[in-house]
């Protein structure tokens, strides 16, 4: 593929990424993608030519990884685990933030729009969060129950991103910050 189909590619991607997040799969019609993409319709059944879940799994994949990449990130300049974890939560909390309260987790809504009804977008979903938790097993692995640990830390992560979308307050987040800095003690 050329620069300007790659180009024309990482557009939809970036305008479905956007919508998703925003108002989950159904939020993402492809009328919508291809107004706030520009790209001619032609392209989107060129590049994803298995149609909606293919450029949906896609987008939640990419998000992933671009979350994926923070939390390296994070976990190289964090001293402790529990250092980390509030580190996570603070750059969620300033992504939510920045974003009017549109962007919580990237995967969340469509796993539970059509993780039931669809098998791509559900191994999509899977393997994002199966590659956080992972992360966080990574970062945790001085700890016990690291395996359980990893899995408690994400769904409280994913719990606190939800109510403090919800509520429009980083609240949620501070008090889960602070539950999980006392487990990890």
């Amino acid at each position: 593929m050329g620069q300007k189909g790659a180009e024309t590619r990482d557009r939809l991607l970036d305008a479905t990424q956007e919508l998703v997040e925003m108002g989950g799969y159904f939020g993402a019609g492809l009328n919508q993608v291809i107004a706030v993409s520009g790209a001619p319709r032609g392209s989107l059944y060129f590049h994803f030519p298995d149609g909606k879940d293919q450029l949906v799994g896609e987008s939640v994949r990419r998000a992933g990884e671009t979350i994926g990449a923070a939390l390296e990130e994070l976990a190289g300049s964090s001293s402790s685990p529990a250092e980390f974890v509030r580190d996570v939560l603070r750059h969620l909390g300033d992504r939510l933030e920045e974003s009017g309260w549109r962007k919580g987790c990237p995967v969340a809504t469509v796993a539970l729009e059509m993780a039931a009804t669809s098998d791509p977008l559900q191994e999509a979903c899977s393997d994002v969060y199966a590659s956080w938790e992972s992360a966080l097993r990574s970062r945790l692995a001085g700890h016990p129950d690291a395996d359980d640990l990893a899995v408690t830390v994400l769904a409280m992560i994913e719990g606190a991103l939800l109510l403090a979308r919800t509520h429009r307050s980083r609240e949620p987040l501070s008090r889960v910050a602070r539950q999980i800095t006392a487990l990890l003690r």
